[in-house]
């Protein structure tokens, strides 16, 4: 008995949820996905392209914008399968094991992501603050283990997930609430007491997301104090105007992830068609509007943009 169980067990899927339609307007809902995903991959792997190939961009702060771009790309290919498999297919079921690695890659991603908005914020600082020391303080070896410490950070972090996730039992009718799994979601399926995996989640959150975006608060607190200082009113819209597309990441990247926490432990009755939009606009909107917004701003990136295309 025990083993048809475990064989039960081992065979069920979970449930993914795509937005409420009639079956014959799925693919055309899949159509602005499509789009999504082609922009997203195409404007990343772009900027990727552009900054490598031009030893000109081979800066501080072009570095943090390519390491932005492949987490922006992993997030994208570890989101978008799933979506197109509903609407293009109508395929629902996702295995367990499968929904596993999938959320352990987005976490990881997502948190990975949160690290280089702030050494971007941190890259801001100092350029402003201390220009001229700038090249000294971010050299080249100096941001490789930067960026090593972020990848180290969010894999560490998410590691757990698959293993504190796979020794539930979940006997639960297995609808989740994305179009993609996500820790916080999957748990609240599970038969078994959740605390363990509560805390956890919660720690993460305050400690990583929470902690991050607090610093990067407070480096722009920084940077404001210095511009303020600047006697020149001119020299002062310039130092800020640097800032801008780093403060468009940001909104883009925390604001619906926030949100989501703040719905899936406190939004019981929450609006399952905002849940399943707010998941949409936190892994599907930075990857694609990245790029866009670094672009229009970064007057040296749009030209060699511009260049490529043109030739």
């Amino acid at each position: 008995m025990s083993a048809v169980n475990d064989t039960k067990f081992k065979s069920a899927v979970f449930l993914l949820t795509r937005m409420p339609g009639q079956e014959d307007i799925l693919l055309w809902i899949s159509v602005p996905f499509c789009f999504i995903y082609v922009f997203s991959v195409l404007g990343n792997s772009t900027i990727l392209f552009i900054i490598k190939t031009d030893p000109s961009l081979h800066e501080p702060m072009y570095i943090f914008l390519s390491m932005l771009a492949v987490t922006d790309l992993g997030l994208s290919i570890s989101t978008i399968p799933t979506i197109l498999g509903i609407y293009l297919f109508n395929s629902r079921e996702i295995s367990f094991d499968t929904c596993f690695a999938q959320l352990f890659f987005i976490h990881s991603f997502a948190f990975i992501e949160s690290s280089i908005l702030l050494l971007m914020a941190f890259d801001r600082f100092v350029a402003i603050s201390n220009p001229l020391r700038y090249a000294s303080i971010l050299t080249l070896p100096r941001i490789a283990k930067m960026g090593l410490v972020c990848v180290v950070r969010g894999v560490a972090v998410s590691f757990p997930f698959p293993f504190l996730l796979k020794r539930f039992q979940y006997c639960r009718v297995n609808v989740l609430s994305h179009s993609y799994c996500l820790h916080q979601d999957v748990m609240k399926l599970a038969c078994s007491d959740i605390t363990v995996n509560y805390i956890y989640g919660l720690f993460l959150t305050v400690f990583t997301v929470g902690l991050d975006s607090l610093l990067i608060f407070l480096s722009y607190v920084m940077i404001l104090k210095t511009v303020l200082s600047v006697a020149s009113h001119a020299e002062c819209l310039r130092a800020l105007n640097t800032c801008v597309s780093h403060l468009c990441a940001v909104l883009l990247f925390y604001t619906p992830d926030i949100g989501l926490s703040l719905i899936h432990r406190l939004g019981k009755g929450s609006s399952p068609l905002l849940q399943i939009v707010l998941g949409y606009i936190y892994l599907l909107v930075p990857p694609l509007m990245n790029p866009i917004v670094y672009s229009v701003k970064s007057k040296h990136l749009r030209a060699r943009i511009i260049r490529v295309f043109v030739k």
